[in-house]
């Protein structure tokens, strides 16, 4: 928001939120109906009135697309412009962004029906494209100049202008976050080429759809935070720096606020002497600028089908929010597997700063069911050991494994990655001992007596164990169970429970539905697991899942982690970072774990808190 906001600020159609587009639906009926009404075949079929919505759908795709590969050139960090960070709240600034694309199907079905030059367009028609260019490059452009200039004005910056510079680090739909009577002046500029053509006969399909698809396409370069125009370009047309501006160039007015005014073309901001200065030298270091180097990456997973879209290299708006399924995305998640089917190679899908740390995580391209089948190991195990290797190549101190990539049955909570390199110099970890802490942490002071239900492993056996020497009872389900937890040391107080009687509940995987049904009213349910257990009842406490929450000081983070809520991070992802703190030059893997209370102790140190 402006930060004094002025007359027609807000979009009209705010209040209806996911609603919106419902605003179209007469114009879409009426497109329908007149195909149907049609008798007398194409010759007399309106393109430009069908094709409104489809061409909005393109431009959403367009501008997605745009903003996915921003943020993993940002995320990689070569031909990085900005080293600053972006935070929720930019997202969620910035989460209005379709709707200049909804105003402009709008406008596109008002004029058709009112202007009847504006129906019945040929295709194509070279004099109508030749005026487009001509009127952009001339009137367009040198509106613009003056109307930017003239809105940095502290009038008209406090109550509009100033929406839009609240970011400083840009992402590609920075381009069209405005109040909407600024967008209202932009349409007004930018429909002077298509009203020449239209009242002069010449407008064509192409020529009209081709000058939004080129104005889009500059805003979501201008603004994507990554330098990506070749030297070569400008080195075989020279007067090309002139009529075509780069995002180094736009990236400058956000940070100086007062140069590098023009739209696309610089040439009137050198003609008006308002070119930035350090315009040619920050485009050149930022073409040389080289891949990060992280201090700790944490290597994940997709999960579901549709996770893919809640990466911070998804969709802004899904990531920002914890990951649940959408049933209305599951179409797109034939592309999500085919597209991983395709690539098959581990990629960046976050960046952060801690301190003096460089933080990543890498995403292996497999889902959850794939790690269940034995078939598909050596491949995953394939995988993970080639991230490990690349992130040892590139200086990382620390890997952490998240979910299932440290799983027992598939290679030892990566202790067979340990063995296989042992003049690796970066340190796995697997984070049990932090994920421990974080569950007798989670436990309400006082406790004499708990219920333990879940698979065996060696963050339940340390749990067990610890709990038995603080004096708490520990029953189990199942008499196996019990006997298989007796044989830690110290597991003097674990019982078979035979009533269920108890308030607090510790588990983990494989912990049912029908289970979850014996507890009492009001029980705490406590999951020691990578996954939360499926929640069967409201009369219950779920807890998450092992988690803290990042101190302030952790920047870039503008995305969940999985189900966690915002600035949540999972107790394994957290130790990684907390072992590159201390400079713990161990390994946590295998069946070795480290000190949980003295991990515990560094989390508090460095900020981190607990989460419930």
């Amino acid at each position: 928001m402006a930060t004094k906001p002025g007359v027609l600020t807000d979009w009209p159609w705010k209040h209806l939120g996911s609603f919106k587009y419902m605003i179209l639906a007469p114009w879409a009926m009426q497109s329908i109906y007149s195909i149907a009404k049609n008798k007398n075949g194409e010759k007399e079929r309106d393109y430009i009135n069908l094709l409104v919505i489809p061409f909005m759908v393109s431009r959403i795709l367009h501008n997605q697309i745009w903003i996915s590969i921003s943020r993993h050139r940002t995320a990689k960090g070569n031909n990085r412009i900005l080293d600053r960070t972006i935070e929720f709240e930019q997202v969620d600034r910035e989460s209005n962004w379709d709707d200049n694309i909804l105003l402009s199907g709008i406008l596109f079905y008002f004029f058709n029906s009112t202007l009847r030059s504006a129906s019945f367009l040929p295709i194509w028609r070279n004099d109508g494209i030749i005026i487009t260019i001509l009127l952009h490059a001339g009137p367009v452009e040198y509106l613009y100049y003056w109307l930017h200039r003239g809105l940095h004005h502290h009038f008209l910056y406090t109550r509009y202008h100033s929406h839009h510079h609240s970011s400083i680090v840009t992402e590609p739909i920075t381009s069209v976050i405005h109040p909407f009577a600024e967008h209202l002046s932009y349409f007004a500029l930018f429909a002077i080429p298509m009203f020449a053509t239209i009242l002069t006969r010449t407008a064509s399909i192409i020529s009209l759809f081709g000058y939004i698809t080129y104005i889009d396409l500059m805003n979501n370069m201008g603004h994507c935070n990554f330098e990506l125009v070749p030297k070569w370009i400008f080195s075989i047309f020279p007067p090309l720096k002139y009529l075509m501006y780069t995002p180094s160039f736009h990236s400058l007015h956000h940070t100086q606020f007062r140069t590098n005014y023009s739209l696309f073309m610089p040439f009137y901001d050198y003609v008006h002497g308002t070119m930035d200065k350090s315009t040619d030298a920050l485009y050149e270091t930022s073409l040389e600028r080289k891949e990060d180097s992280p201090d700790v990456v944490h290597i994940t997973h997709l999960t579901t089908p549709d996770s893919i879209f809640h990466l911070q290299v998804g969709f802004a708006s899904f990531a920002s929010k914890p990951q649940k399924s959408k049933w209305y995305m599951w179409p797109l998640t034939f592309w999500s597997v085919t597209f991983n089917y395709i690539y098959g190679k581990t990629f960046i899908v976050e960046r952060n700063l801690f301190e003096k740390l460089k933080l990543q995580s890498w995403a292996i391209p497999r889902y959850s069911i794939q790690y269940s089948l034995k078939w598909q190991g050596k491949a995953i195990n394939g995988l993970i050991e080639e991230a490990i290797l690349e992130a040892d190549a590139r200086g990382a101190k620390v890997i952490s494994l998240g979910l299932l990539n440290q799983s027992e049955e598939l290679n030892r909570r990566g202790e067979l990655f340990v063995e296989k390199h042992p003049k690796m110099k970066t340190k796995i970890v697997d984070g049990s001992s932090l994920a421990v802490a974080v569950v007798l942490n989670s436990i309400p002071k006082g406790t004499t007596e708990i219920l333990f239900r879940g698979s065996l492993s060696k963050i339940a056996f340390a749990i067990v164990s610890a709990l038995c020497q603080q004096g708490i009872k520990v029953a189990t389900f199942y008499e196996n169970e019990k006997l298989k937890l007796s044989t830690m040391p110290h597991a003097t107080k674990v019982v078979t429970s035979e009533n269920y009687t108890q308030m607090i509940w510790i588990v983990g995987d494989g912990f049912t539905e029908d289970e979850q049904k014996k507890a009492p009213k009001g029980t705490l349910f406590i999951p020691f697991s990578q996954f939360p257990p499926k929640k069967a009842r409201n009369d219950v406490v779920y807890r998450q899942t092992p988690s803290l929450i990042a101190p302030p000081s952790l920047k870039n983070l503008n995305s969940c982690e999985n189900w966690l809520p915002r600035r949540a991070m999972s107790a394994w992802r957290v130790a990684g970072i907390l072992h590159a703190l201390e400079g713990w030059n161990v390994h946590e893997c295998g069946d070795d774990i480290f000190e949980f209370k003295k991990i515990w102790e560094a989390a508090l140190k460095h900020g981190f808190r607990p989460i419930n």
